[in-house]
């Protein structure tokens, strides 16, 4: 991934998204409703300046791999694609709510992972555990004396 830019940042951010339907109901098996939800999900991304990665809505929950700008936090960016994608769902498909009683498509939880190409989880633990020394050394340092 290359570098993006903003008025006020410079940024190479990347994350794995994955949610469900609620009670995991496999509502994408119906063909026309899947495609319908990746047509909105990458509508809604495109509005937001969110740029979609990779897409897969499978028959009981979706996947997406999103890039978007510091301005946006990680839960702003699901509330965002979870919230407008139910709602033009459940107007498009009013069967949808027989089987999702309750008045929502999606499951109140996420799934989220950050991507990255050089900063792998080995790297970050190797980071902390050289702070936790740091940490646990002398709080002042000791002067030398000739």
């Amino acid at each position: 991934m290359t570098l993006k830019r903003t008025s006020h940042a410079v940024y190479d951010t990347c994350c794995q998204l994955v949610w469900c339907p609620k009670y995991r109901k496999d509502i994408f098996r119906e063909r026309p409703h899947r495609e319908r939800a990746e047509q909105l999900l990458r509508g809604i991304a495109e509005a937001y300046e969110i740029e979609m990665l990779e897409l897969e809505v499978v028959p009981d929950h979706v996947h997406v791999m999103v890039s978007f700008p510091p301005k946006r936090s990680l839960g702003e960016v699901v509330r965002i694609l979870k919230s407008l994608s139910g709602r033009a769902l459940f107007r498009e498909f009013p069967g949808l709510k027989a089987c999702l009683w309750g008045g929502e498509l999606w499951e109140d939880g996420y799934f989220a992972r950050t991507v990255g190409d050089r900063m792998t989880s080995a790297t970050v633990q190797k980071y902390i555990q050289h702070h936790r020394v740091l940490e646990q050394g002398p709080a002042q340092l000791a002067l030398k004396l000739r």
